[in-house]
């Protein structure tokens, strides 16, 4: 029969009530008779089983023949009980014996949950402290209980229930069942800013983590209610208003309103903006003797018009300090001091070169890291036990670890070490999983159908090394690909990968096969605040076969020549500033490469590929403007390019189809597109918002693309026999391509969607549009 444990609890206070008074009242009339004392030659136990005697008497605490007052059996009394082992106790005088009865709490047999689907068994097991086989607890129970309500209250459920119950089983024994009701997961039906007037409540709600509940409510966890990602919440929208130069922007108030029928929540943020400043004069000072404050000043890449941004303001403090370290001045410290110009709503900024006080770091403690290695947290830090301490390099290491993404928290701190001049610097992480193995399929209009598993673990072995595998297949192509990424090689700031791939396509969508192995190695590291060089090495096999008896000569004599191996080294230089550059409202993007190929193997080539983005947000955030150039070049030193190794602008230009533009046999039956060895297309974009509420995530977009696929080693095509070379010249000039159009911006659970709807301006006779495409929505 099951018993609910609050109902116990008062059975079990209201004995230990009746048994207290009988003890006083027996303990009244020994005090008349004795003088208040007592004086026993036997203590004896009764009731007990699983404790001896031997420990009940130690917590009673009374010696025989030793007179014990009223007040000192009552203090045995409460030590009996308050040790949690006895549902009752009873201590009852009998002459010269005293009697100690108690009766045991039974042993946990089984603990069992009922009513739980959306957590499982063997998770709300890792929550209760109760144990099998140990003695039953009403408080710990009850602990445990709220506990099981806490986890589903932080997954959105606030209406869950938990009842603690025990059916008694014989030989003393319980089973300890908690009856969980669920409830609804309370949505948060509505996200309302109060005081903003520079940005919108939709732009506002972008910002922040917690979302509102939309179509994909019983999937999307972000529409949820959680307390603590308010908290979050507020951080995010301080962070956005600074990064604008909102000096002093507070949120005022952050409320989350229960609806009527208690399963979603109005959650209200009242906001003071206040003003945006921008930067007015910026000086480099120096309070220490020796340095020279020029030559500082000149590392500050800080100008006076700018918009203020703390994050601005702390990059520059950095490189400064790394400066110092540069010259070896130990214990030097740089801080901003910032006067505020409200007439002109302008900041000036000076940086101070002062002396910091001879502190040292005596150590760097770690907690908390169940998986990931010490030495994966510690590399983070840029000194090591025994270097002068810098409290703005600890705040920079305490960002890097959390951007790892390892950890669902990172605390750092520092308390005072063994002596005046050492400090501890305490690391207290939580980890998170970092691994997911995804089932999916996908449909394109070229590749059709196609299925995809994929492995990904960005924490390999606590390591913080990623590992990535991935296999894909469609109706007319197959892949697979391997990666490896160690971000600490050899103990420093370099990246080393390996990566492996395989690509096959068939003639479902093109009148010839082509299969390309590769394997390849690279060492990346950074060579500025936004920069980063890439060296790498690349072997390939490219194969073209099956190629059809109606295709272009060219064809047919590139796929006579069977597999080739090309044999490259390369680099790659980038330049980013999108996030963590001056400007918070855009940025631009730098890409720039090189693969020479010749380093044993059969062909010998130069591939070059460059990509510039130029991003910017205006109307308060609220549109979209970017601009992107990419083109690239082969330039073969041996023989011809062949189709695996020329460019088709696929995707490149939208509202034309895979392989719809470039040089063309048009004398050959099949018509093949042959690719180009150059290519260049400039892209201008649009994104805005379209009216529909937030929570469904559409905006809408514009586009116009401009560009062209040019330039053949050889342009003899036509079929084997049949024309002249004259005739069967293939024309691979450069000819432009122009096409505009709309797009629906989608993000969906499966991924950010985007669907195109296209027409092409400027095009050839013989080039193959397309008015409508679905793409996955991708990120330089």
């Amino acid at each position: 029969m099951s018993r609910n444990i609050l109902g116990r609890i008062k059975r079990h206070s209201a004995i230990v009530s009746v048994s207290l008074i009988v003890s006083m009242a027996c303990l009244g009339t020994a005090w008349q008779a004795e003088a208040q004392t007592y004086q026993f030659s036997k203590v004896q136990v009764e009731g007990n089983t699983n404790v001896d005697v031997a420990t009940i008497l130690s917590y009673a605490g009374i010696n025989r023949g030793q007179p014990v007052s009223a007040g000192q059996l009552n203090d045995a009394y409460q030590r009996i009980s308050g040790v949690g082992l006895f549902e009752t106790v009873e201590i009852v005088p009998n002459g010269n014996t005293l009697v100690i009865k108690v009766k045991e709490f039974p042993i946990i047999g089984v603990i069992n949950f009922e009513g739980n689907k959306r957590l499982k068994d063997d998770v709300l097991a890792k929550i209760v402290k109760s144990e099998s086989r140990r003695v039953f607890s009403p408080a710990q129970a009850e602990a445990d209980a709220a506990e099981i309500a806490k986890a589903y209250q932080e997954g959105g459920r606030i209406a869950a229930t938990v009842d603690p119950k025990i059916i008694r089983r014989s030989g003393n024994r319980v089973d300890l069942v908690f009856d969980i009701r669920e409830g609804d997961v309370a949505e948060v039906e509505r996200l309302t800013f109060n005081g903003n007037r520079a940005f919108s409540d939709r732009r506002l709600r972008q910002v922040l983590a917690t979302k509102q509940a939309g179509i994909f409510r019983r999937i999307i966890q972000s529409d949820t209610f959680i307390g603590d990602r308010i908290e979050y919440d507020k951080q995010l929208l301080k962070d956005f208003y600074m990064a604008r130069g909102y000096a002093d922007f507070q949120v005022l108030d952050a409320v989350g309103e229960v609806t009527r029928e208690r399963d979603g929540f109005f959650v209200t943020f009242t906001l003071r903006e206040g003003q945006s400043f921008k930067i007015g004069n910026v000086t480099t000072v120096s309070e220490v003797e020796g340095i020279d404050a020029a030559e500082f000043q000149k590392e500050v890449k800080l100008r006076s018009g700018v918009t203020y941004s703390p994050t601005v303001i702390d990059n520059n403090t950095t490189r400064l300090e790394n400066l110092a370290l540069k010259k070896a001045l130990n214990f030097v410290s740089v801080q901003p001091r910032i006067t505020r110009n409200d007439r002109d709503q302008t900041l000036d900024i000076e940086f101070v070169i002062s002396r910091a006080p001879r502190i040292f770091v005596e150590r760097i403690d770690i907690e908390g890291n169940t998986t990931t290695l010490d030495e994966v947290i510690r590399r983070q830090f840029h000194n090591a036990e025994g270097d002068p301490f810098n409290p703005a390099e600890v705040r920079r290491a305490a960002e890097r670890i959390r951007a790892l993404g390892f950890f669902k928290d990172a605390k750092v701190d520092t308390q005072q070490g063994s002596a005046d001049d050492q400090v501890i610097v305490n690391v207290d992480v939580e980890e998170q999983p970092t691994g997911s193995l995804s089932f999916g399929a996908s449909y394109g209009a070229d590749s059709g159908i196609g299925l995809t598993v994929g492995f990904s673990e960005a924490n390999f072995l606590g390591r913080g090394q990623s590992v990535g595998l991935s296999i894909s297949t469609a109706s007319s192509s197959k892949s697979a690909s391997l990666s490896f990424v160690e971000p600490a090689f050899l103990g420093r700031d370099l990246a080393f990968s390996f990566s492996g791939d395989y690509a096959e396509t068939t003639t479902d969508n093109s009148y010839y096969d082509t299969r390309t192995a590769s394997l390849g190695f690279g060492i990346g590291f950074p060579i500025g605040d936004y920069s980063r060089l890439q060296l790498n090495y690349k072997i390939a096999n490219n194969s073209v076969s099956n190629v059809d008896a109606d295709s272009s000569q060219i064809l047919q004599n590139e796929g006579a020549l069977g597999g080739l191996y090309a044999s490259s080294l390369g680099y790659s230089f980038s330049y980013d500033t999108r996030t963590g550059g001056i400007n918070p409202n855009g940025g631009m993007l730098l890409r720039f490469g090189q693969d020479f190929a010749g380093i044993g193997g059969d062909q010998r080539y130069i591939s070059t590929t460059g990509l510039a983005v130029a991003e910017r947000r205006v109307m308060n955030d609220d549109l979209t403007l970017r601009a992107v150039f990419e083109g690239g070049m082969i330039n073969m030193m041996n023989g011809d390019s062949r189709v695996t190794e020329r460019f088709f602008g696929n995707g490149k230009i939208r509202g034309f189809e895979s392989n719809g533009i470039g040089p063309r046999d048009l004398n050959a039956t099949n018509e093949d597109a042959l690719g180009g060895n150059m290519y260049a297309v400039t892209r201008f974009e649009t994104e805005f918002p379209i009216g529909l509420p937030d929570e469904y995530n559409i905006k809408g977009g514009t586009f116009l693309d401009i560009g062209s696929v040019w330039s053949l080693d050889n342009t003899n095509g036509g079929l084997l026999s049949g024309c002249t070379v004259a005739d069967c010249t293939v024309d691979d000039s450069l000819k432009l391509r122009a096409s505009i159009g709309v797009s629906l911006f989608w993000t969906t659970p499966i991924g950010p969607l985007r669907f195109n709807f296209s027409k092409a301006l400027k095009k050839e006779s013989y080039d193959k549009t397309r008015s409508f495409d679905l793409t996955i929505s991708s990120e330089f």
